[in-house]
Parts: structure tokens; C-alpha cells; sequence
């Protein structure tokens, strides 16, 4: 306790310090708090990892439990979503290697919720339009964008999910995926290269 409390710089940073403590002393409903703050991005991180709606279900559940189990290993060296957002990645890559190895991965529907913002895929490849008889070939897009996200490797998915899709900085994701700042941009150059030349033989051209 006293390691976080000496962390003054950290924790007025950190919107969720009180709640950490809080749970710290064991009080539960502060870390529903921390659940109801953190679990559109916990999710939305774990769908575009693994493509798939029930498993990301599955993991953000996980990575939450194992959130509250350690939480008292908490020591404000990171912010607490940086902490947080770690676990699901970790946890995300996990299942997607569970899966791999038992050969049980269902097909991928993208879900509502799932909505993508990548501005830089959207200005070349979506069409914003409202009107009703673009917006099935605007899902059959999304769907076809989801795809090529979940075969990106590794190392490339979880850059392209944090930064183009969640929207963090290179910072938070230096912190989050515990690399250097110079390699999220490699890998995230790469990432997109990737990503277009997957969508360019699916959909043609962008």
C-alpha cells in the first residue's frame, strides 16, 4: 500500500487510483466500478483480437477475474487501465493460441458493437452512406476487414487493435505491450501494410 501511496505523480494521473485503493481494503463494489469504466474497451479489445463475439465475451470475463484476484499487486508503476488493458491483451493471445492448437476456431461474424474506426481504412474503403441499399455491402465490408484483422501474426494484430481501432497513443501501447516506442511504429507500419494487402485481394483495390 505505502509503494502506491508514495507514487504521487502516478496516481494523481490516474482516475482510478481511489478505487484501486479501495479495493485494496477489500471493498467489491469499488472494483464494479472499475468494471463498468473499463469493459466496452476490455471487450471491444478482445473481439478484434479473436474475431469471434463469444470468446471475446469469454476473455474480458477472464482477464477481469484475473484483474481482481491481483489487484493487490497493483503498484502504480503504470496507470491502471495500462495494467488493465495489458491482461486482456495477454489473455486475448492466449486463447487465440488455445484455439489455434485445437483447431476449433468458428467463423467470424462482426457484431454491432464492433464498430470500426479505422479512419484511415474508412476514408479508402467504406462508404458512409445511409442510404439502405449501401449498407449491406458496407457490413459484407466490415465483415471482410474483421477477417483480415484476425490473420494478421501477433505482433502486428495487437498494434494495429490498440492504436488504429482503440485509438491509444504510442505511449500507452509502449506501456501496454511493454515494447519500445520505435517498434509499435515498425509494427504498425507493417500492420497496415498487411492489412491492405489482405483486404485489396478480398475486396479489390482501396
Amino acid at each position: 500500500m505505502s509503494n502506491i501511496i508514495d507514487s504521487k505523480k502516478t496516481i494523481d494521473a490516474d482516475e482510478d487510483i481511489e478505487f484501486v485503493l479501495a479495493c485494496h481494503k477489500g471493498n467489491t463494489d469499488a472494483f464494479e466500478v472499475l468494471v463498468e469504466r473499463h469493459q466496452k474497451k476490455m471487450f471491444n479489445i478482445a473481439f478484434r483480437m479473436t474475431g469471434d463475439y463469444d470468446e471475446a465475451c469469454d476473455v474480458t470475463q477472464e482477464a477481469f477475474l484475473s484483474a481482481y484476484k491481483s489487484i493487490k499487486n497493483f503498484k502504480a508503476e503504470a496507470k491502471f487501465s495500462t495494467w488493465l488493458y495489458r491482461i486482456v491483451v495477454n489473455y486475448s493471445k492466449n486463447r487465440l493460441k488455445q484455439l489455434s492448437r485445437s483447431a476449433k476456431r468458428r467463423e467470424i461474424s462482426l457484431d454491432d458493437s464492433g464498430e470500426m474506426k479505422t479512419e484511415w481504412i474508412i476514408n479508402q474503403s467504406f462508404i458512409n452512406d445511409a442510404n439502405p441499399g449501401t449498407q449491406m455491402e458496407r457490413r459484407e465490408r466490415e465483415t471482410q476487414v474483421q477477417k483480415c484483422i484476425t490473420s494478421l501474426d501477433e505482433e502486428y494484430k495487437e498494434v494495429l487493435v490498440l492504436r488504429d481501432i482503440q485509438g491509444f497513443s504510442y505511449e500507452e501501447i509502449r506501456d501496454i505491450l511493454k515494447i519500445s516506442e520505435g517498434t509499435v511504429k515498425s509494427r504498425l507500419s507493417r500492420a497496415r501494410n498487411a492489412l491492405k494487402d489482405c483486404l485489396t485481394k478480398v475486396i479489390g483495390d482501396l
